[in-house]
């Protein structure tokens, strides 16, 4: 009886936290990390979940598991722009490093677009591809939704015009936003309102909703983790639009 609870619990593990380590190629023939998080059927909508700056996929291990028990197919990602988090080291990042490759939040982009291609060439059965991401991915997947027709709906977590550093103009990702006609949802701490609303206004979607948490909340997509006091809140407003959505 005890080995058949174990096995059991192994199935349902496996279920709901399916992960799958593997590589594809950016652009630039740079080997991009992914993981796979898949239990659902292969038409269920895919979201491929990019994260903040200094980090890697290790963001999204708590987070695309709950994603799967909701019905969505995930895909976290690492970019060249990062390093490690929840003791998952950023393998994109450190490739990169390697190759002398730019490794600011600009030279991601190319990583990110091919995420996307990489999806729509291999899991073309998914009802709904959707990009999320994470400070400075952030507004990546802002500006990305705002330039493809191929995005179904974009979740940004603490987005705001990082780039000028890097030579872009002040207003780089409103200029895209401009042009967003899919649903949105923007999310962030509480005191980073000012950051993306300018942003904001400038989507025309009629679908477009954002989230203030009722204390100061969490920077990027950590805010969902369970060892902030607040996640249950980011939780109730994420899964909203996406029951909407889906």
């Amino acid at each position: 009886m005890k080995n058949l609870f174990l096995i059991l619990l192994i199935i349902v593990s496996f279920q709901f936290s399916a992960q799958e380590k593997f590589t594809f190629k950016s652009a630039d023939g740079l080997e991009i990390t992914a993981d796979k998080y898949f239990s659902n059927t292969e038409t269920a909508p895919l979201i491929i979940l990019f994260h903040q700056a200094g980090w890697s996929r290790g963001e999204y291990k708590e987070i695309a598991p709950k994603l799967n028990k909701m019905g969505f197919n995930c895909l976290a990602i690492d970019q060249r722009s990062g390093e490690a988090i929840n003791d998952v080291e950023n393998e994109t990042y450190k490739r990169a490093v390697e190759n002398k490759l730019g490794t600011t939040y600009v030279d991601a982009e190319i990583d990110m677009i091919a995420a996307i291609e990489f999806s729509k060439n291999n899991y073309e059965k998914a009802s709904q591809l959707i990009i999320w991401g994470s400070s400075y991915s952030a507004g990546l997947v802002l500006k990305i939704a705002g330039e493809r027709d191929d995005i179904d709906a974009v979740l940004a977590f603490s987005p705001a015009e990082y780039y000028k550093k890097m030579g872009k103009p002040a207003d780089w990702i409103e200029q895209s936003a401009k042009k967003i006609e899919i649903p949105v949802f923007i999310t962030s701490a509480k005191m980073e309102k000012k950051n993306w609303w300018k942003i904001s206004e400038a989507i025309p979607s009629e679908q477009k909703a954002y989230f203030l948490p009722t204390k100061l909340g969490k920077h990027g997509s950590r805010a969902l983790w369970e060892k902030f006091g607040d996640h249950k809140e980011y939780w109730k407003a994420v899964t909203g639009f996406l029951d909407v959505i889906k």
